[in-house]
């Protein structure tokens, strides 16, 4: 190369540095002004800021985790700046709610989001909202509009300005004004995603279809032995199931919780304790907003979803409650017949019906308004044209829905709120009607309690397990089990109440609640733990009596990892995994299971093991079998696969494994087919595999999906965590290592120290990506560091914000 090529290379290469330089100069100089622009939408935390809807001036203490302390000299100021609160840090997060339940999602999304308002559009949560108005007191209804009016302020405050929050302007639009009856579709939402049951009779009526009688049998806990006229209406009118359903529309099968009270007799202190832990979708910001509202009326703190006023679950002076859900069959599916010559008309008792018929356009961004109808019969809406092939007019599925009546939650949220001792807190539960809930009560006066409540129907034929004729009025509901004879329990003998979904109810109880509950593995470790050391006891490392339960013991047990599941069928699967691994190919894994201490610990590698076998099982027994929409919309596919283990390792294989090969085939197989998957992830050296490599926290915002770039910034930083879905620290993946269900919130109240409770509610308080608070509680949440929220002023880090009336 010629010294003049030399120094053109250099003055291009030179040249490049310069443009490469001046490229990253603008790049991040565009950055920080988008960093810049997205911070300005910051809320005021401090100062003093004008909300002129106020009778007198609101103080509003931010402590150290952003949790909103509000002290106003009334309550309809209280409810006032509870929604300008809520608003400052969850405004997107409260109109995308709404707009999901509603169906309006489309008119700011555009044409991808018209089949999910279509589907909510059907489901009327947002017209039974509507319906429910009329049945409030005039009180709530005050509370409600009080609660709007503060939204509003802010959102007038913020519209039209630099300070409305980033996501806004990222799609495009501006929120609407808050109403009450926003915050009751939202409310009408959370009994959707913790009542449901229809798509199980619509799998099962599928299956009768498919199946022979006994493949039906298997894939049912209980088979209705005297319900033949139900099962031969299905055969006659099929419905067709498969092949247009989006299952992403239906609530997550695992929505539970744990919760549990234990009596002062139990504990150090003498007085009671509670723990709650509800378990909901991981999403980040927080389904919960976690508040502590003061008035010379109520000093009360806990959760509430953003959206709605006052407080769902926690405490007040006097007394405190937690809840799980009880999940019974309040959805049935009727087999409807319309009029071949009137769509809108439907065959009852030998003559044909009206529907009602409802006009419901939905706006499309960026497109025409779509013409939709939600047609309803006497029963509740047709479903089937919605959710699965369009069918010929024939047989259609309707909806029954305690929820879809008229109920008044909001109600009994604000008496919760303002109760003193058991007896003024179940009198207020009267009024929660849907979702139905397993409520624990604990209060100062040491009284424990619990019970399960909501509207669960009572069924003139069968037992909610399959659709029933919807032409006959021999079908149908006739009422809802009495208040007064649903499950409670007051002062129990043993000294401790606990639920987590599973069965409550024994043969006895003379009313159907449901066939289906949550597999027991995390009730039973629950009562383990509670049983397992009594006052007195002497620790054998320590040397140290027992002196009782406290707070730490209960944070302790929501972060308990013990996998009881593995305990029931692994002793079993290593057995015949042992006898076909006739070369000892796995004889080093096989060892390592044998040891497990069945702990699903992050660092570990046994639940990696364990969780990609049982999956692996699933699987092969079912997945070849159905449809794939069909069996991704199969609820129960664990508990209905654990009875036919438990049956083939009695000696009864039955129909389902002995298809897939036997009972060898099937857990050797699965077994040889998960190890190849885990090698193929992590290696061949066993040492190196962990649980924690696979499963990992995610807290996905809803913006995530538009693209990686956005994902990178809303979504929190994923960390390794323990637990799984079967273990009290509930951390339930998506199938591909996303932990994107479990604990919520976790809670546990002391009632010899209520001036505070101890909280984490992952991601954090704020919706703001800018904010402290956005995703400072994820590593809390995988290690179970709790904060402390007090309620009687003693707040060590404050952000005092005043809002003054004029």
């Amino acid at each position: 190369m010629t010294n003049k090529q030399k120094t053109t290379r250099k003055k291009i290469v030179n040249a490049l540095i310069w443009v490469v330089g001046i490229v990253i100069i603008l790049g991040g100089v565009t950055m920080a002004g988008v960093h810049m622009y997205v911070a300005n939408s910051l809320p005021k935390i401090e100062g003093e800021v004008t909300v002129s809807i106020l009778d007198g001036d609101v103080d509003v203490t931010r402590d150290g985790m952003g949790v909103p302390h509000i002290v106003a000299k009334n309550d309809a100021d209280l409810y006032r700046a509870q929604g300008y609160v809520q608003a400052q840090d969850r405004l997107f997060q409260m109109d995308l709610s709404r707009r999901q339940a509603s169906g309006t999602l489309a008119e700011v999304i555009g044409e991808s989001a018209v089949s999910t308002d279509k589907f909510f559009r059907t489901f009327s949560l947002r017209n039974a909202a509507e319906k429910s108005w009329d049945e409030y007191d005039t009180e709530t209804q005050q509370i409600l509009q009080w609660y709007a009016d503060g939204v509003n302020a802010f959102i007038d405050e913020v519209k039209g300005t630099s300070k409305l929050s980033y996501e806004f302007k990222l799609l495009g639009y501006e929120p609407e004004h808050w109403t009450p009856i926003d915050s009751l579709t939202i409310g009408k939402y959370m009994a959707y995603d913790l009542g449901g049951n229809w798509n199980l009779q619509a799998f099962r009526h599928w299956a009768l279809q498919n199946y022979s009688k006994e493949q039906v049998e298997e894939l049912m806990i209980n088979y209705p032995e005297n319900a033949s006229s139900i099962i031969e209406a299905n055969l006659a009118n099929p419905v067709n199931v498969a092949g247009a359903f989006n299952v992403d529309l239906l609530p997550n099968e695992f929505n539970g919780s744990n919760n549990w009270v234990v009596s002062g007799d139990l504990t150090k202190s003498g007085k009671p304790l509670l723990a709650d832990d509800p378990h909901l979708g991981l999403n980040t910001p927080s389904i919960w907003y976690q508040m502590h509202l003061q008035s010379p009326e109520q000093n009360v703190s806990g959760v509430i979803f953003a959206g709605i006023p006052g407080i769902i679950l926690g405490h007040n002076e006097q007394i405190a409650w937690g809840v799980t859900n009880v999940g019974p069959d309040v959805q049935d599916l009727y087999i409807e017949t319309p009029n071949p010559e009137n769509p809108t008309q439907f065959k009852y008792d030998g003559k044909w019906e009206d529907a009602k018929v409802r006009k419901e356009p939905i706006k499309v961004k960026g497109g025409k308004t779509i013409d939709f109808e939600v047609v309803e019969t006497r029963h509740g809406p047709i479903i089937s044209d919605l959710v699965f092939k369009k069918e010929a007019p024939t047989a259609l599925f309707s909806m029954q829905w305690t929820a879809l009546q008229p109920t008044r939650e909001l109600q009994a949220i604000i008496g919760f709120n303002k109760s003193t001792n058991w007896d003024e807190f179940e009198l207020a539960l009267e009024d929660f009607r849907a979702p139905a809930q397993n409520f624990v009560f604990a209060s100062t006066d040491g009284t424990i309690a619990y019970k399960a409540n909501g509207d669960i129907p009572i069924r003139k034929k069968g037992d909610g397990q399959f659709p029933v004729p919807g032409d006959s009025s021999e079908y149908g509901w006739e009422g809802f089990i009495p208040y007064d004879e649903l499950p409670t329990v007051i002062n129990p003998e043993k000294g401790y109440i606990a639920t987590a979904n599973n069965k409550i109810i024994g043969e006895e109880y003379p009313y159907h609640i449901t066939n289906f509950w949550a597999q027991p593995y995390r009730y039973e470790r629950i009562v383990e733990m509670l049983e397992s050391v009594k006052i007195g006891d002497i620790d054998e490392e320590t040397g140290e009596a027992f002196e009782g339960f406290t707070a730490a013991d209960m944070k302790a047990m929501q972060m308990d990892k013990k996998n009881l599941y593995a305990a029931e069928f692994l002793p079993s699967f290593l057995e015949t995994i042992k006898a076909n691994d006739k070369e000892g190919k796995y004889a080093n894994i096989i060892k390592m299971m044998e040891e497990w201490e069945l702990y699903d610990n992050k660092d570990d590698a046994e639940p990696l093991v364990w969780h990609f076998l049982i999956e692996e099982i699933k699987e092969t027994i079912f997945k070849n079998e159905m449809p794939e929409d069909v069996y991704n919309m199969m609820p129960g596919k664990y508990q209905i696969m654990d009875e036919m283990l438990r049956n083939a390792y009695a000696g009864k294989p039955g129909v389902w494994i002995t298809q897939a090969g036997g009972l060898d085939k099937v857990v050797y197989g699965s077994f040889e087919r998960a190890i190849a998957d885990i090698q193929a992830k992590y290696g061949t050296s066993v040492s190196k595999w962990k649980w924690g490599s696979y499963h990992k926290t995610s807290f996905k915002h809803p913006l995530s999906s538009a693209s990686d770039f956005i994902a990178s910034y809303v979504n929190p930083a994923p960390m390794a965590s323990g637990g799984s879905r079967v273990t009290v620290m509930a951390a339930a993946e998506d199938g591909n290592g996303n932990i994107n269900h479990g604990a919520s919130w976790r809670f546990v109240a002391d009632l010899n120290r209520l001036e505070y409770t101890e909280h984490i509610v992952a991601p954090g308080q704020s919706g703001h990506m800018k904010s402290k608070w956005y995703d400072n509680q994820v590593s809390r949440w995988v290690y179970g560091r709790y904060h402390r929220t007090y309620i009687d002023g003693n707040i060590q880090t404050k952000y005092e914000l005043k809002l003054n009336a004029q």
